[in-house]
């Protein structure tokens, strides 16, 4: 398997201050969690800076000490590493997800099946693929990669691709393929292919076909009251109709 090795996802230009609210989140929240900041800030006038990147790479280095307030992951065992061996003050899980399969928008043949299909058994992916790589997030370590290819496995896919897909850091990177036509068929979240105009949707991964798609947020510290309230705001109604509008499903709120 190729693996490609892309840019991170990073927003954390400058060592934040004090007074900041760090946050490092799965670079498939970037669109959806950028303006519920944007929202936060305008509310409040406190500042947060958000750093995205792969859960797994996210989870590492504040094991590894980097200074974060909030940890948003994409699955719930890079939050269970981090809560075994660091702790946090708070965790809930906040958000779901779907897999589904891209191209590149306005690829021959490639009519959209948005609206109709679930990726079964008899899709024609090595036909689709003609020899050429399949984009994916890193599928021992990224979660999209990691649900990716659980489905691929249920489906039967994976002994025929796994020696043709190409796996980037993270799955904004994986989709970033795609869009620039450089790959022909990519493995991402719903709420990527929303995101990016570059991509058509072409079906998607029933979720049975893997592990449930969990987003656990965890307050790293109760010591810094802005940080609090902004992991109190991701579940607030306001918060939770920018999720909506991205693709994003509300999980039902459970006490920390």
């Amino acid at each position: 398997m190729l693996r490609l090795v892309l840019p991170l996802l990073m927003t954390l230009t400058a060592t934040p201050a004090a007074a900041d609210v760090v946050v490092f989140a799965a670079a498939s929240l970037k669109t959806a969690l950028d303006e519920v900041a944007q929202q936060f800030q305008a509310a409040t006038g406190e500042t947060v800076v958000i750093s995205y990147a792969g859960s797994n790479t996210l989870a590492r280095q504040i094991l590894e000490g980097a200074p974060a307030d909030l940890y948003v992951s994409a699955a719930e065992n890079w939050m269970d590493l981090l809560e075994e061996q660091a702790g946090v003050a708070a965790r809930r899980d906040l958000l779901g997800n779907r897999l589904v399969l891209v191209a590149p928008a306005g690829a021959p043949g490639m009519a959209d099946g948005r609206a109709g299909g679930e990726i079964g058994p008899e899709f024609p992916l090595m036909e689709r693929l003609g020899g050429a790589r399949l984009s994916m997030a890193l599928v021992e370590a990224v979660p999209a990669g990691q649900y990716g290819r659980a489905a691929l496995e249920s489906l039967g896919f994976w002994e025929h691709v796994k020696d043709q897909v190409a796996q980037s850091d993270n799955v904004r990177a994986a989709l970033t393929l795609v869009a620039r036509a450089e790959l022909p068929l990519g493995i991402v979240y719903e709420t990527d292919a929303r995101a990016e105009p570059g991509v058509q949707t072409l079906g998607f991964f029933a979720e049975a076909m893997h592990p449930p798609i969990r987003y656990p947020v965890a307050l790293l510290s109760a010591e810094k009251p802005s940080a609090r309230a902004f992991y109190d705001h991701l579940s607030a109604e306001a918060a939770a109709g920018i999720f909506q509008n991205h693709g994003f499903q509300l999980l039902p709120a459970e006490a920390d």
